[in-house]
């Protein structure tokens, strides 16, 4: 199912001394959103964007390389912490 025109109006609502755009469960499952989780938010020609923010890709070999010099420069500490 593709839904790439829902035009929907909604109502922005006070909170504190912001305001909020409430969105249906229903709304917020078809684009992907979750409560809690983190927006990009981008303002391009008036127009307001919310979409949600995807984990950038993990490159394995780099992480590894990067724990191993964690574990090897922290090693006494970690040692310590695992007693």
């Amino acid at each position: 199912m593709c839904y790439n025109n829902v035009i929907m109006i909604k109502q922005l609502s006070k909170v504190g001394n912001s305001s909020a755009l409430l969105l249906d469960k229903a709304l917020m499952e078809l684009v992907g959103l979750e409560e809690g989780g983190p927006v990009q938010i981008t303002v391009q020609d008036g127009v307001l964007m919310v979409q949600p923010v995807s984990p950038a890709p993990v490159d394995e070999e780099r992480f590894q390389k990067l724990l191993d010099k964690v574990v090897r420069e922290r090693r006494s500490a970690l040692r310590k912490l695992a007693q």
